[in-house]
């Protein structure tokens, strides 16, 4: 069925930056909500941000000013723009395509980013 891939993941220095990407199967970037999730050992999934069919964009307080999601329908794909990375952002970070009217909803499997000295 539809299919996420999340890419860009990796080991960064407090303070760095990383760009994930997700891309999807053709033709549900038009009709469904985008969002970036994450989730750390021993803590439960939670929303990063999300980009809107319209293209607006909602990032949760402790990534607003540090982060920028972003989607281009025409390559159906999603971005993640991570600056001055965190050790608190360390997290298996996944892609979810949901669509409200039908209820499907889609996961990848995640990408790793590791925020160490």
């Amino acid at each position: 069925q539809v299919q996420l891939v999340e890419s860009g993941g990796g080991l960064v220095q407090p303070g760095g930056s990383l760009r994930l990407s997700c891309v999807a199967s053709r033709g549900i970037f038009g009709g469904y909500r985008m969002g970036w999730y994450r989730q750390a050992p021993g803590k439960q999934r939670e929303l990063v941000g999300v980009v809107t069919i319209d293209g607006s964009t909602h990032l949760v307080d402790s990534v607003k000013g540090r982060f920028t999601i972003s989607r281009d329908n025409a390559k159906n794909t999603m971005y993640l723009q991570m600056n001055f990375l965190k050790p608190e952002d360390t997290a298996l970070y996944y892609c979810n395509a949901f669509h409200a009217s039908s209820g499907h909803n889609y996961w990848g499997q995640g990408t790793q980013v590791t925020v160490s000295s």
